[in-house]
């Protein structure tokens, strides 16, 4: 396995982790973005568009569905979402940063963080089971044990 610069496997992990947590800042704040650009759209008008760039079935059961959750979302719905989205986003973001450059501070908030929606995530699974949702906790969980495991070490 490749080392970063450090040199040790540890530390390639950890660069791993905070690639990782910045790859989902960058990812919520230009989908934070876009939700801000809704918010003085016709929502109908922009989704339409974007099922016959896309070439999408709108009569999918999966995509009808989709469809019918985005018509019912109101303006007040779409601030929250976009303010939640911004929040998480530089969440995400510090906590990169911060494991990019191997602060300490960033190890515990990235353990803190990630941890506290373990719990949340797995009820997610239990609610609807998807192998995305049970992939993205997987994944969430062996950081938490690697932190932990990393922090109890130091």
């Amino acid at each position: 396995m490749p080392a970063a610069r450090g040199g040790s496997k540890s530390e390639f992990w950890l660069l791993l982790i905070g690639l990782f947590k910045l790859l989902k800042g960058v990812a919520l704040l230009i989908a934070g973005f876009g939700l801000v650009r809704l918010l003085h759209r016709d929502v109908a008008a922009v989704v339409q568009h974007w099922i016959e760039v896309l070439r999408v079935d709108p009569d999918n059961r999966f995509i009808h569905r989709i469809i019918l959750r985005i018509f019912n979302v109101t303006p007040k719905q779409l601030r929250a979402l976009s303010a939640g989205t911004f929040i998480y986003s530089g969440i995400f973001l510090t906590e990169g940063s911060g494991l990019l450059a191997r602060k300490h501070w960033a190890e515990y908030m990235t353990l803190i963080s990630t941890g506290l929606f373990i719990p949340l995530e797995v009820y997610e699974i239990y609610r609807h089971f998807t192998w995305l949702k049970l992939g993205v906790t997987a994944v969430n969980a062996l950081i938490v044990w690697y932190l932990a495991v990393r922090v109890k070490r130091r």
